[in-house]
């Protein structure tokens, strides 16, 4: 089977319109994604993020006249104009197969293998673990250069016996890394439910689940911890320096992501008067900073 595909770029109030229109007149998928450069992360939760220049796709079964269907459309959006259209024929392919090819076991730090469930176990050597995740969004899989970042950090760390905050768990990925790595507790913390319960899921499916404490940031209990990690993003980080710092004991260590390149001296200078912040390290244009928690600081 063949499918037609409709893709428009244009601006986010048409994109919102102009995707109800396409819904309406039958698309089997409609999605819409940034046609530049621009992220956008973390959005409003029950809001679709939009970009200045947005990417419309829809999918359509290839019986479907484009003609036809472009000419309704122009309709319906007047008066406003119907953007350009790029019209393609898709060929029918195994697309869940195609998807998981292109994800494979990854080791992390030369230690922490992260394996979907559909790939073979890999060869691990002498002192390697693994952990089961299967990719999702790229924030919380491992495929985010952030994201990797923390989990070679973690896998850096002596975590054994110790206890460790993930703040802004997202798909607990690092919290149920953390405890695979040894550590004795693990306090997972989000606002969105919906991230706690991915991570209690992903826990259970790791067999960590009992050393692993989910919670919102108002749950949280006033902590000596050895370890904090923390991958958000920049403006969140240094508005919870004072909070994140004080989650750690004297001497403990502390790994801060979702940090562009050009945000990272702002971030740095929140939390210096708690810690000493270290060397930074980049990927991609996203950098990792890295601290320990002063012996004698500020309250």
């Amino acid at each position: 089977m063949t499918w037609l595909q409709l893709r428009f770029i244009c601006d986010a109030v048409t994109a919102t319109d102009l995707s109800e229109h396409l819904s309406e007149h039958g698309a089997l998928a409609v999605s819409l994604d940034d046609a530049e450069d621009h992220p956008l992360y973390e959005p409003v939760p029950g809001t679709t993020p939009l970009w200045a220049n947005t990417r419309v796709s829809a999918l359509f079964p290839r019986g479907d006249d484009a003609a036809s269907l472009l000419a309704d459309l122009e309709k319906r959006m007047a008066p406003r104009r119907l953007p350009e259209a790029l019209v393609e024929v898709l060929e029918d392919r195994e697309w869940v197969r195609e998807y998981q090819q292109a994800f494979a076991a990854t080791c992390f730090g030369d230690r922490l293998w992260v394996v979907p469930s559909w790939a073979p176990a890999p060869a691990m050597a002498s002192g390697q673990i693994s952990m089961m995740l299967d990719p999702g969004l790229a924030f919380g899989t491992g495929t985010h250069p952030s994201t990797g970042m923390c989990l070679d950090w973690l896998a850096g760390q002596q975590l054994k016996g110790r206890q460790v905050v993930d703040y802004g768990c997202g798909s607990g990925i690092l919290a149920v890394a953390a405890a695979k790595l040894g550590a004795r507790r693990v306090w997972a913390v989000d606002t969105d439910v919906q991230a706690r319960d991915a991570t209690l899921r992903n826990a259970a499916a790791n067999a960590v689940d009992a050393r692993l404490e989910v919670c919102d940031p108002l749950s949280l209990p006033a902590l000596s911890a050895g370890l904090v990690v923390s991958n958000i993003l920049a403006n969140t980080l240094s508005r919870l320096a004072k909070t994140l710092s004080a989650l750690l004991e004297p001497g403990g260590k502390l790994a801060l992501a979702g940090i562009l390149r050009d945000q990272s001296n702002d971030v740095l200078a929140h939390f210096e008067p708690w810690c000493t912040m270290g060397a930074s390290i980049e990927r991609d244009g996203w950098v990792l900073l890295s601290g320990t928690r002063k012996m004698h600081s500020g309250a």
